[in-house]
């Protein structure tokens, strides 16, 4: 086991010495948002067709015990891009920038002039800046969420060769905008630009009429990655970071065949009064919009895999899918009646399992072995040396430590070992603080502290996955261990402030 006490890991030189030896792959990054650990066929939904992701799964690995960085999206994107956990990283919540930014008017709508969230720090290297500084062309398509319009962490400026989608995750919340965010040289671009939605403008944002904006940004977004992708060759290697919205709220989109097949197919639907504060329009047919947006979401995948096969890039790309945090019951979703906590206990903004613990597929065929199922435990901060071993890039972590920045690290351990049945280093710990619901989490092993207001909650995840039962009294010495590795691994945030237990 790694001593995570320590802040710098080491990447498996046995990985690297593979990796060299060949070409170097490709890389494409799936995020979907909100999706529980229970959405996908393959981890046990019954109600909703996943045909794609299934299959995905039965040509590669999937993991039971991966982690999201954080319980809800920006902190947890941050903890992905940066290779840090929310004690580390900058930015641990959504910290917003567009209440203060002033308005501009698109036709007879105001929309916001300064859209964003809390930058991550520019000091502190990402995963686009090290994979483009070691020869791959990067794109990334859908939520950005790490910096705001105008700051200095905006795609652009942090290794990003092409971008299309939302630079702010509240404007990610709508399905039909009025516009969206591309930074694509090709065609002039040298920034972040706002890309106008013509169609969407004359109908309202809310309420009677939004019904006939026509231009959906899911399809929209994910029409740019599949050209992105198409552009591709195999004179140099690509990472491909596809940062979907669906399924997030608001539960809309066009009424296809995929909608209809859910439309009056479940005998209890569920009705949503909307909510014109966050842009969440009506909807009396919530199951059916959830189903289908998870369907949706589905057949892009599917259609992204057929790219790569049709590319004849199949066995040199490996093709990761996971979600952002746990599922959402904003716009009308109803985690309860699609079981998508997964028998887990707690959904986003919950540092218990069913908030952080996320569906996570890898497919390399050749490489990584079919039909496999792993339980190796894993968070967001461990893609980042995952990556520099897939790519054979040495040094990890020191050579892309600032040592002028106070206290820069890594936290994450490369599970590349465990893809290519290697014996695999282990996490003596995994870690969550999230500063809005003031909550904290440590899983040791297969024990999982959850720390709510300070007080500490201790659960055996081996015989109570549902974290029903509160053993803390029972194991004073386990908490109290537990207790000092949180207190080494927090440091303090004047942005996202939450309490410790006493020591």
């Amino acid at each position: 086991m790694t001593n995570k006490l320590v802040l710098f890991g080491a990447a498996s030189l046995t990985g690297l010495a593979a990796v060299q030896a060949q070409e170097k792959p490709n890389i494409i990054y799936i995020m979907c948002d909100d999706m529980g650990y229970g959405d996908l066929g393959c981890y046990g939904q019954q109600y909703i067709a996943t045909p794609n992701l299934d299959r995905m799964a039965a040509q590669g690995m999937r993991f039971t015990q991966a982690y999201a960085g954080s319980p809800v999206s920006a902190p947890s994107r941050a903890s992905f891009m940066t290779g840090q956990h929310t004690g580390h990283t900058h930015v641990r919540g959504n910290k917003e920038y567009w209440p203060s930014g002033g308005r501009i008017q698109y036709g007879n709508h105001s929309d916001y002039a300064r859209v964003g969230q809390e930058p991550y720090d520019p000091n502190h290297k990402i995963i686009p800046e090290i994979m483009k500084e070691h020869g791959y062309t990067t794109g990334m398509f859908g939520k950005w969420a790490g910096g705001y319009e105008g700051s200095a962490s905006t795609p652009d400026k942090r290794g990003i060769d092409q971008f299309y989608g939302y630079i702010c995750q509240f404007q990610a919340h709508l399905y039909y905008p009025n516009f969206m965010n591309r930074y694509d040289p090709s065609r002039g671009d040298e920034g972040v630009v706002r890309v106008l939605l013509e169609e969407n403008i004359p109908h309202p944002m809310y309420g009677n009429g939004y019904e006939n904006r026509p231009q959906y940004t899911a399809d929209l977004i994910h029409q740019e990655a599949l050209a992105w992708l198409d552009k591709q060759t195999s004179d140099k290697p690509f990472l491909g970071i596809f940062t979907y919205t669906l399924p997030h709220a608001e539960l809309i989109q066009p009424e296809d065949s995929i909608l209809l097949a859910y439309k009056g197919h479940f005998c209890k639907e569920k009705t949503y009064g909307g909510d014109a504060g966050s842009w969440y329009n009506p909807t009396d047919i919530a199951h059916a919009q959830f189903a289908g947006m998870i369907t949706r979401l589905d057949k892009q995948v599917g259609e992204i895999l057929d790219k790569l096969e049709e590319k004849g890039m199949t066995e040199n790309t490996i093709v990761i899918f996971t979600s952002d945090n746990g599922p959402h019951e904003e716009g009308g979703a109803d985690p309860t009646f699609f079981n998508r906590d997964g028998l887990l206990r707690g959904t986003k903004r919950s540092t218990h399992e069913g908030g952080i613990r996320v569906p996570f597929i890898v497919r390399w065929p050749g490489t990584v072995e079919a039909g496999r199922v792993s339980d190796h435990q894993l968070a967001f901060y461990d893609i980042l040396p995952t990556f520099c071993d897939i790519a054979g890039i040495n040094g990890y972590p020191e050579a892309f430590v600032n040592k002028k920045l106070k206290g820069d690290c890594f936290d994450g351990l490369s599970f590349y070992n465990e893809l290519t049945g290697k014996p695999q280093e282990t996490h003596d710990f995994l870690y969550w603080e999230f500063h809005e619901t003031n909550m904290m989490a440590l899983r040791m092993g297969n024990w999982k502290m959850v720390v709510k207001n300070g007080n500490c909650m201790l659960f055996d995840l081996v015989n109570d996955i549902h974290e029903d039962t509160d053993v803390a009294a029972k194991y004073p010495e386990v908490v109290q261990k537990m207790k000092e590795i949180i207190h080494a691994q927090h440091t303090n945030s004047d942005l996202f402030k939450v309490t410790l237990p006493t020591l």
